[in-house]
């Protein structure tokens, strides 16, 4: 049964969620800048608008995250952040500059409203959203993730996905893991790939196998540069739509990761 408390919003390459509680709603994470079109054309297609969102919140200040964040902000929506985010805000400013890219516009941090961890569960109370926020450190120091216990759901931004933690047993990501797991999610809801269930990680994994695999990598992450969305790629190459999925969340969150990298980390090699 299709839950009525969370909607995705499928329009970039990160995923984004619209989470509906009793007295308002909030939105976890945004696209990458210029997005903000798309942004307004997918709620439309929910029959939803700018203005059902009272709340933004971001699970952690990566271009592909926050780009759109001042936007939706000037559009009404109060940017939240965590206090061990405050000093990330303008952590990716240098991206856009870099890129040139003028419709980027940087958060004005006086409109920001910052919360504790510790309040988190009051701050979403009033929203009529039962859950809190928790610090998970791992893919980035300002990471953050959603719980959702009347959903049992979890929305973890990038943090590594489950099936990773073989290859970061003794890392924050593994802390960052173990807290979460101690909530017996039923759901998890990443950034860069589809919902998966924590008790059938085998399933999680990809299963492609061939010798061209290295350059089905390799094309999917030159469409990923391009802007192609997953089913885009999915129509043009015929591969999976998970194995895709992956392999984009792990071009676009690991810096100057190479196609041997994303293999070895997706534990495809070889096969």
């Amino acid at each position: 049964m299709r839950s009525k408390t969370i909607t995705e919003l499928k329009y970039s390459n990160t995923n984004t969620y619209l989470i509906t509680g009793k007295k308002g709603s909030l939105l976890f994470d945004t696209g990458w800048a210029g997005t903000f079109p798309l942004l307004c054309r997918a709620l439309g297609e929910k029959k939803l608008r700018l203005q059902d969102i009272d709340c933004l919140l971001i699970s952690h200040f990566h271009p592909d995250h926050m780009g759109i964040a001042q936007q939706i902000a000037d559009s009404g929506v109060t940017i939240a952040v965590a206090d061990v985010q405050q000093g990330f805000l303008h952590s990716s400013d240098h991206v856009f500059e870099k890129e040139n890219n003028t419709q980027f516009i940087p958060i004005d941090d006086s409109k920001v409203r910052v919360i504790t961890i510790d309040t988190s569960r009051s701050f979403l109370s009033g929203l009529g959203i039962d859950g809190e926020l928790i610090h998970t450190p791992g893919h980035s120091d300002d990471s953050i993730s959603l719980w959702l216990k009347s959903e049992c759901a979890l929305f973890v931004g990038d943090l590594n996905p489950l099936y990773e933690l073989e290859v970061h047993k003794g890392t924050q990501i593994e802390q960052s893991w173990n807290t979460l797991l101690a909530l017996e999610p039923k759901t998890v809801y990443y950034g860069h790939a589809k919902p998966a269930q924590p008790d059938s990680r085998a399933a999680q994994k990809p299963g492609l196998s061939g010798k061209d695999t290295y350059a089905l990598v390799k094309r999917i992450t030159k469409m990923v540069d391009k802007g192609y969305t997953a089913e885009d790629i999915e129509q043009k190459t015929g591969a999976d739509r998970v194995f895709i999925q992956d392999v984009a969340r792990m071009y676009l969150t690991h810096q100057n990761v190479s196609v041997q990298g994303i293999l070895d980390r997706i534990e495809i090699k070889g096969r």
